[in-house]
């Protein structure tokens, strides 16, 4: 029988009547909206009534023009669209649509009276995402809305979350290269005047063996002065390199290094903070252990970073200890750990990235911890090695880190 020659919905083959719908778990609520298009008055009042139960919002068409003539001011979620119509088929009223760039991405499920293979391949091939052969079954009909429902409501998903992830990454593309800039100026800035400085104690140098100067230092005190500004300086000049090197966003140039020369460099540049504090610094460097390939000034600004943030985060005369030794035949392993208020695991957790700030209450300073330990994390991983932290509420916090070794 054609389509066109069914009048009567309980008699006609086309659609059977499943008098079990009402407890079927497959025609639960369903949301969206749906066009139905078939020419037989007695399909689209049952099919409409079907789709309408389950909460659907339904239009109806009765030819292909129709179709193409409504769509253009009201788009549905997906297309119930019979093959065998007057005037445009379905097959071509489906390819118009996957040809329009605004309809293509509705899914169209055939409805056909048509077993061959052969026209199910068709309709596939124009893009179709299913078949329904009259006569069909409610049940059938319902769990297949569902199904490409829900995929074309996933993919709607994933397209704007893609979306979003594009702009972010735009954003993200976009401060980066501010920050670069900001960097860049900032780090010009900065070199003059601790050349100017640098001059300064170069002049101081000279004149303190003269008796008859004004100022008098101690050749030492002048000499780790000027260290300490010859490592600013070359972090100076590093940064001011760094807008167009490496990925890390710092230049590198790694040498073979005693790393208890480095540690004893840091802890001389802050040692007026550990006085000030009144902080205990205990070293622990095994005896004959390798040289580290490693940008000296950088690894200082390692070590300062987290013996600084320990001392800020903490309440005074706190216990440091600082460790190095041989991890394997390629690594050393650097320990800085302190005895001081330690932290929760979510504390920690993501402790090295940018900006994550310290929730403690009994932190004294609301200083952020994320600037410094992500510089920290940066600088470890530019030369090859990892840092990580282990942290205990009121039994102190460690950091290790690994380096090559030369």
């Amino acid at each position: 029988m054609s389509d066109r020659q069914s009048n009567k919905p309980s008699q006609s083959p086309e659609i059977i009547l499943n008098k079990s719908l009402a407890s079927s778990n497959l025609c639960d609520s369903l949301e969206g909206c749906v066009l139905v298009v078939d020419d037989n008055p007695t399909n689209l009042s049952v099919l409409v009534n079907l789709l309408r139960n389950v909460g659907l919002r339904v239009l109806v068409a009765t030819d292909g023009e129709s179709v193409i003539e409504q769509i253009a001011y009201a788009k549905p979620d997906l297309i119930l669209l019979d093959v065998m119509m007057p005037g445009i088929d379905g097959f071509e009223t489906c390819q118009i649509l996957k040809a329009n760039p605004e309809t293509k991405r509705i899914p169209i499920i055939f409805m056909t009276a048509l077993s061959e293979t052969v026209d199910k391949v068709r309709g596939l091939s124009l893009g179709a995402v299913d078949y329904v052969t009259k006569p069909f079954e409610h049940e059938e009909v319902l769990i297949r809305i569902r199904t490409h429902l829900t995929i074309a409501k996933q993919q709607e998903t994933i397209e704007l979350q893609n979306l979003n992830l594009q702009n972010e990454i735009s954003d993200r593309q976009r401060a980066e290269e501010s920050l670069r800039i900001f960097l860049h100026a900032v780090s010009h800035d900065l070199r003059n005047p601790v050349t100017g400085l640098m001059m300064v104690l170069d002049n101081l140098a000279k004149t303190a063996t003269n008796p008859d100067a004004d100022i008098l230092l101690p050749q030492a005190t002048l000499k780790r002065m000027r260290q300490s500004g010859d490592r600013q300086l070359h972090l100076i000049n590093s940064l001011l390199e760094s807008h167009v090197n490496d990925v890390h966003g710092m230049v590198i140039q790694a040498q073979p290094v005693h790393i208890a020369i480095v540690i004893q460099d840091a802890i001389d540049d802050l040692q007026p903070l550990l006085d000030k504090e009144e902080a205990e610094v205990s070293l622990k460097i095994f005896q004959d252990l390798p040289a580290v390939m490693v940008d000296s000034g950088y690894l200082c600004r390692v070590f300062q970073n987290l013996i600084a943030n320990a001392i800020k985060h903490n309440p005074p005369q706190l216990k440091l200890t600082i460790s190095a030794s041989a991890k394997d035949d390629q690594q050393i392993l650097c320990t800085v750990a302190d005895s001081g208020v330690g932290m929760t695991p979510e504390q920690t957790q993501n402790l090295f990235e940018l900006y994550t700030k310290s929730n403690s209450k009994l932190n004294r300073r609301s200083l952020s911890l994320g600037l410094g330990l992500y510089i920290c994390r940066q600088i470890i991983q530019a030369h090859g090695g990892e840092i990580w932290v282990n942290s205990e509420l009121n039994r102190g916090s460690q950091f290790y880190f690994t380096l090559p070794i030369a």
